[in-house]
């Protein structure tokens, strides 16, 4: 009970926030939007920025904690797919738009700020060194699968084109990028280069939160009950569950087994919606999806923090 007031609770109050607010119209839908270009836009950017030019690349970025997050998001996507393609008899560009949505956790707006609160700031390389990864390696796999089942005819190269302009046109991307690039060149920045990005940075989590609710306002769960169910148990059981196996096999240090295990066990993000929205395939159950299951997900961290080591 306690893991449930003190650590999911007032995440979930802020996003609860952002919603009534909302839904109540004291905010508009222009507003929120707004709002969350700021986070999106450019504070979650900063804070991606001022994580990846600190983060220690050869002690957190290891193939371990690559191996037990990845593998099991991939078996994730594919066990969405099969499921939406062989027992609710979707489309395949439908198929795969579920998948999709079984494969995008939410790792930034939901996973850093309930790792953080669980496990203190120093909990979160795991967690940054997964993100560092995580929207190329999401993009290009189910834009790459995307393609090959809508039968355009695009070769490999213009696919991975399509990728790459798409990844460059990402803020976070790019935020992402050049905190790497910081890193890994050893290019000094002054000190107040650092405080104006970690000052903007503060404001990424609260802000993109209580973005976050505003935004599920736009969402009705309706119809499509059985695929959506599907989903949500695919992302909140299914992908910790696999994590959690993997892990265990391979013998995470116990700070990287949370990372892993907390981010899996996030609900779909929003990305789910964008991709479902960009091929015009499951629009339906992917903004279902990402609106119930990211309330569901208040008691599914719960359990996983309860049972974590």
């Amino acid at each position: 009970m306690q893991a449930l007031l003190d650590v999911i609770l007032p995440v979930f109050l802020v996003i609860g926030g952002g919603y009534l607010a909302t839904w109540w119209g004291i905010i508009s839908d222009e507003a929120i939007d707004g709002v969350m270009k700021f986070a999106q836009g450019i504070a979650i950017p900063c804070l991606l920025f001022a994580a990846m030019a600190r983060l220690d690349l050869a002690a957190e970025v290891n193939p371990s904690l690559m191996a037990s997050f990845y593998l099991a998001a991939f078996a994730c996507f594919a066990l969405g797919i099969a499921g939406a393609r062989l027992i609710f008899r979707r489309t395949g560009p439908d198929s795969v738009s579920v998948g999709f949505a079984c494969l995008f956790s939410n790792s930034l707006l939901l996973g850093l700020p309930i790792t953080e609160r669980a496990f203190g700031a120093d909990a979160l390389a795991g967690n940054y060194a997964i993100i560092a990864f995580h929207a190329p390696a999401m993009y290009l796999l189910g834009v790459t699968v995307m393609e090959i089942t809508r039968g355009t005819g695009a070769t490999a190269l213009t696919t991975a084109r399509k990728v790459v302009s798409s990844m460059f046109h990402n803020a976070l991307i790019v935020g992402i990028g050049l905190g790497l690039i910081v890193n890994l060149t050893g290019a000094p920045l002054p000190a107040v280069v650092f405080d104006g990005v970690d000052l903007i940075a503060r404001a990424a989590l609260p802000a993109a939160l209580f973005g976050l609710g505003g935004v599920l306002v736009r969402y009705r769960p309706e119809g499509d009950l059985k695929v959506i169910s599907m989903v949500c148990a695919i992302s909140l059981i299914v992908h910790p569950a696999l994590v959690w196996g993997l892990g265990s096999l391979l013998e995470l240090d116990r700070d990287s087994f949370r990372s892993a295990l907390l981010t899996a066990a996030m609900a779909p993000g929003i990305n789910a919606y964008i991709f479902a929205n960009m091929y015009g395939a499951a629009k339906r159950v992917a903004a279902s999806a990402v609106l119930l299951s990211t309330a569901l997900s208040i008691l599914s961290v719960w359990f996983w923090l309860l049972i974590l080591p």
